[in-house]
């Protein structure tokens, strides 16, 4: 009679035990007999139960969902290779390559860990916003208060003007000082060379029809056919607690992948850069704490 391997419960167990607490945000105290993640902590992170985790890693459950893997691959901070490794042990195909990925890498988890101290998000090629750490919140406002469609920035940059004139972007005002009109130009170009990268991705292309169809100033922007990588602004951050702070905005690409890192930093000796330390004194953990992952964003793992 021929053995199944439970490749599954193998990788599971494998990657679970190699992922640190403190790169999922956990506290790292405790008599533990591992170095890496608990089951019920995995289980609380991928949003399953402990029993759940347990027989799917001794094989008594062989037939997990997309979602589930999906929701492990995010908690076990999986490579792409890895997480099209457990779909196929799960007998699943792999999320579509032609999608854009709102998974976010081990790897880039602790890249964004060494910017800590200063303002730091994570964005899908599509400028969905899947990651920030807690000196963004303190800066620029919790992301869950902006009300951007889908936590999309490009969707909430072309929100209709209200009454007083454009909304803010953030929870508060964040300016250009290139002005309004560079930064959704710069935005636009960027979400061109995306669209073109992931032709077969419906939710991109469901969101560029959406705003050709809502905004005309998007709809003018698209028709000139400019694409380029977004690399970075000045901005003016109207904070309603120390005042108006001047920063540079820096987006980075991380390698093997086509993530947006966005961080803030002031000038080293400036009255901003007193601010900021204000600012980052009032953020738990060290520096500005660990970055907090979106969940629920859709997509590929």
């Amino acid at each position: 009679m021929a053995v199944t391997t439970n490749h599954f419960g193998i990788a599971l167990r494998g990657w679970r035990e190699r992922v640190s607490p403190q790169d999922s945000g956990l506290e790292a105290g405790g008599d533990r007999r591992i170095p890496g993640l608990r089951r019920e902590e995995l289980a609380r992170l991928a949003g399953l139960s402990v029993d759940y985790v347990v027989r799917l890693e001794q094989g008594r459950a062989r037939h997990p969902s997309a979602q589930v893997v999906t929701a492990l691959a995010r908690a076990l901070r999986l490579e792409p290779s890895e997480r099209d490794h457990l779909f196929r042990c799960a007998h699943l195909a792999p999320p579509a390559a032609g999608n854009v990925s709102r998974h976010i890498p081990a790897r880039v988890h602790r890249l964004v860990g060494r910017l800590e101290g200063n303002p730091t998000a994570v964005f899908a090629a599509d400028w969905t916003l899947i990651g920030w750490n807690a000196m963004w919140s303190a800066v620029v406002g919790d992301p869950r208060t902006y009300g951007w469609d889908e936590r999309n920035l490009v969707a909430g940059m072309f929100r209709p003007h209200g009454l007083r004139g454009r909304e803010p972007i953030a929870a508060w005002p964040v300016r250009s000082w290139e002005g309004d009109e560079v930064e959704e130009e710069d935005l636009v170009a960027d979400l061109r060379v995306t669209a073109a990268a992931h032709p077969q991705d419906a939710r991109l292309a469901a969101l560029v029809d959406r705003m050709l169809r809502d905004s005309p100033r998007f709809a003018r922007l698209w028709s000139n056919g400019t694409a380029r990588t977004h690399v970075g602004d000045r901005k003016t951050v109207e904070h309603p607690r120390v005042g108006d702070i001047a920063l540079d905005l820096d987006v980075v690409m991380a390698a093997g992948t086509d993530l947006r890192i966005v961080t803030y930093t002031a000038t080293a000796g400036t009255t901003d850069a007193e601010k900021m330390d204000a600012l980052r004194a009032t953020c738990p953990g060290p520096g500005g704490g660990p970055v907090r992952v979106v969940s629920g964003t859709g997509g590929p793992g």
